[in-house]
């Protein structure tokens, strides 16, 4: 009970997340019999291990692509692609994002990154500003879904399994995820009047981008393929991003400068640390949440309830929505994964299946307020509210609610390419 007072507390003062989590887990361990050097060993053990360089790899590469140039090309290519169709802006930066999140495994970083050129586009296009804005950061949701996706390494790591059949199981709700979002800004732009770029589709054309483009679009087939291929681990085809990226921008498209490498490292480093903070904290907080007897009060209360496999993946997929409306997915995963899974695991629930529910719900919870970190990203570009943002978005919402019943209720759409 301390334990849960002492976390609301904490975040009711407003608190960053680690520290919430952190100073919860001290506070409790009062009156414990364990020395307080648990804490620190437990965020240490936390930190220490070698898959998690794969998720900072990817934070950098993701800072690095856009002032690379990556980002522009993989745009122009979705533009001469589906630009000419009613909506195809907001068609473009739905395509745009599900590319560029093949490549940075981060939601908030692939709406910023498409958000900042493709928002300024739309509106002078004559959209709406909360429509552009929606859209980004619902398009942005694709990084967690479209691998490499940083919370699938998380959670490959927190379940001690493959994070190369995560990436695997991610695709066809990627590709479902985004079909639907296409037809919903469709129907969006006949109802509001949206037209698209008045450019008439070319094979020529499209074949001339893919062409101009082919060294940005050449780093989604180097990472994936390296993975699926066996030849390169998560952890290793991150670093090979990051060398990419760097060698496009400087040598290739010329637009990234020795200089402002310094910033992007700067930038970079204080994400991976934020990320990194909250996994250890969260280990600690997951610790003394296990023997302060709470997690075996939650597994018991889960199995009076007599459920059968699809009534608990419904059950945990609404515990962790809740979660995720106001906690970032990582600390999620590192809390609750270890409580639910062993549930999940006696009952017989396939370990790649439960990792896609935790990640889809973790989309949701990225366009919910009041953390929803995918709205704060595009309302730092837009300059909207953030309530302006979460009502327009809710015509996309219609898709993922489709694709998140799917997830949870079928094993085979989530498994199926593995």
């Amino acid at each position: 009970m301390l334990l849960v007072l002492s976390f609301v507390f904490f975040m009711l003062l407003g608190l960053p997340l680690f520290g919430v989590i952190g100073l919860a887990s001290i506070i409790s361990m009062i009156g414990m019999p364990f020395p307080m050097e648990f804490i620190p060993q437990n965020l240490y053990t936390g930190m220490d291990q070698f898959p998690l360089i794969a998720t900072i790899g990817f934070v950098m590469a993701g800072f690095l692509m856009e002032p690379a140039g990556i980002t522009g090309e993989i745009i122009e290519v979705a533009k001469k692609a589906v630009g000419n169709i009613r909506g195809g802006l907001a068609m473009v930066t739905i395509l745009a994002c599900m590319i560029f999140a093949a490549l940075s495994g981060s939601g908030p970083a692939t709406t910023a990154a498409i958000g900042s050129i493709m928002i300024p586009g739309m509106i002078a296009a004559g959209y709406r500003k909360d429509d552009a804005a929606a859209v980004s950061a619902t398009g942005g949701t694709l990084g967690i879904l479209i691998p490499p996706s940083n919370p699938m390494i998380i959670y490959g790591v927190v379940a001690n399994t493959s994070i190369a059949g995560l990436f695997m199981a991610g695709f066809i709700p990627g590709f479902v995820l985004t079909s639907l979002m296409c037809i919903t800004a469709y129907c969006i732009a006949k109802k509001r009047g949206y037209q698209g770029t008045n450019e008439k589709f070319s094979i020529v054309g499209l074949c001339k981008a893919i062409w101009d483009g082919k060294w940005a679009l050449a780093t989604p087939a180097i990472i994936l393929g390296g993975i699926y291929s066996g030849m390169l681990t998560a952890t290793e085809s991150a670093a090979i991003a990051v060398v990419w990226a760097a060698i496009a921008g400087l040598f290739i498209y010329k637009e990234l400068t020795v200089k402002e490498l310094v910033p992007i490292l700067k930038d970079s480093a204080k994400s991976s640390a934020m990320i990194l903070f909250i996994i250890a904290a969260s280990t600690a907080f997951s610790w003394v949440f296990t023997f302060s007897g709470a997690s075996q009060a939650l597994v018991n209360a889960v199995i009076s309830m007599h459920l059968n496999s699809a009534l608990f993946c419904f059950v945990v997929a609404i515990i962790l929505l809740i979660f995720g409306t106001f906690m970032e997915g990582t600390a999620i995963a590192v809390l609750l994964v270890p409580v639910l899974w062993p549930i999940a695991q006696s009952m017989g629930i396939d370990v790649i299946h439960f990792g896609m529910i935790v990640c889809i719900s973790n989309v949701v919870g990225t366009m919910t307020p009041p953390v929803a970190v995918n709205i704060f990203s595009a309302s730092t570009v837009s300059g909207l509210k953030m309530g302006d943002i979460a009502k327009a978005e809710i015509p996309f919402l219609i898709g993922y609610v489709a694709v998140f019943f799917c997830c949870v209720f079928s094993e085979t759409f989530c498994t199926f390419l593995i």
